[in-house]
């Protein structure tokens, strides 16, 4: 578990995700044992193994429940102390399959645009495939004669949810389960921010004169494969901080910023947003609707992309008209746009686009 010794502002957490792997994991030990365990060392989607403390572990050969309470460090989570239970069945007729469902206070899915099923459960795909890859290592050969259905459920789920953006983004009835990496950072403390300034100012130093900014653990991961020849202290994740980044540029005199990005983050920038976190402000779907329109889309296609909730229904409404590169291309060129109307000569700017699988999509210039 985390070291709760380390400065206030500083300590980093645990997703939903990795919770609800954790508790699945544990019910399933339970089913092969007969007894769930009191702890259990899951494996994070960034490949780190990490012993959460179980809770109200219970098992009757055929089904076990297991719980996982989430702590999430020092950042300010509405969904910190949530209770990320898994139920866990034998299917006898199923060999071989891990079949993921959600339960109380799990999201479910009502529109598109976020990459996951209408009508199923708001966990995201990297949960997904931890939560399944501890399922499996735990279940071993036992799946050979018999699948497993897996239950997510967050009791009270449907309360956290009212503190989210969910409604607004058609998730209905509870919280997402969500994490690329398995790990919170605090990135809304002041803590955060001044790593942020601090790593672009040692970036700052270096010969080569740039720093590559990016979202998050995904996106700078897909940076790094596009530039392997800037040292690592190049790239620093700002998270939702671009001014507090840009600022910094500004002060450590770097030629060159890199913008690494999605959909969703680089459209908030294109519309002026220097702090991108979801709470701050909606995405600006008309400003996508209109760069369609430039593209020539037919104006009902516009219409639907303009009424849609999320940034990414755009994208894969382009992608379907083989318009994705162009139209990305077209949004990174509006990114740089916006941010020279506030940093008009201080240095180049480039931004790179990733889809969600972290795979390159455009870039500009």
């Amino acid at each position: 578990m985390m070291d709760k010794s380390v400065p206030r502002g500083t300590r980093t957490g645990f997703t939903t995700g990795a919770c609800a792997a954790a508790a699945a994991r544990a019910a399933v030990i339970g089913l092969v044992t007969g007894q769930v365990p009191d702890s259990v060392e899951s494996q994070l989607p960034n490949g780190d193994l990490v012993t959460f403390a179980v809770h109200d572990g219970r098992c009757d050969g055929v089904c076990a429940h297991a719980m996982v309470i989430k702590d999430a460090g020092d950042d300010p989570d509405c969904t910190d102390k949530a209770h990320l239970t898994a139920d866990v069945c034998w299917q006898a007729d199923s060999p071989g399959r891990v079949l993921l469902a959600g339960g109380v206070g799990v999201g479910r899915v009502t529109m598109p645009g976020l990459g996951l099923e209408v009508g199923g459960p708001a966990i995201n795909p990297v949960p997904r495939r931890n939560i399944e890859a501890n399922v499996r290592q735990a279940a071993g050969a036992l799946l050979d004669n018999a699948g497993l259905v897996v239950t997510i459920s967050v009791p009270q789920g449907q309360e956290m949810a009212k503190k989210t953006t969910n409604a607004r983004l058609g998730i209905l009835g509870g919280i997402s389960i969500l994490g690329t990496t398995g790990i919170v950072k605090p990135y809304s403390t002041a803590a955060y921010r001044a790593s942020v300034v601090q790593g672009v100012h040692v970036a700052g130093t270096l010969p080569q004169g740039v720093v590559v900014l990016t979202t998050g653990g995904r996106t700078e991961k897909f940076v790094m494969e596009q530039l392997p020849h800037l040292p690592e202290a190049a790239f620093v994740q700002m998270g939702d901080f671009l001014r507090y980044a840009m600022s910094a540029a500004v002060k450590a005199g770097v030629k060159q910023v890199v913008i690494g990005g999605m959909v969703g983050k680089l459209t908030k920038i294109a519309q002026g947003e220097t702090i991108t976190h979801a709470g701050r402000a909606d995405v600006d779907t008309g400003l996508l609707a209109d760069l369609a329109a430039e593209l020539g889309v037919a104006p009902n296609v516009c219409a639907d992309i303009r009424a849609a909730k999320t940034a990414r229904y755009a994208g894969e409404r382009m992608d379907e008209l083989g318009l994705g590169t162009v139209f990305h291309t077209t949004l990174a060129q509006r990114v740089v746009q916006t941010l020279r109307l506030t940093y008009p000569d201080q240095f180049d700017i480039q931004v790179l686009v990733c889809d969600f699988d972290g795979h390159k999509i455009a870039q500009y210039p």
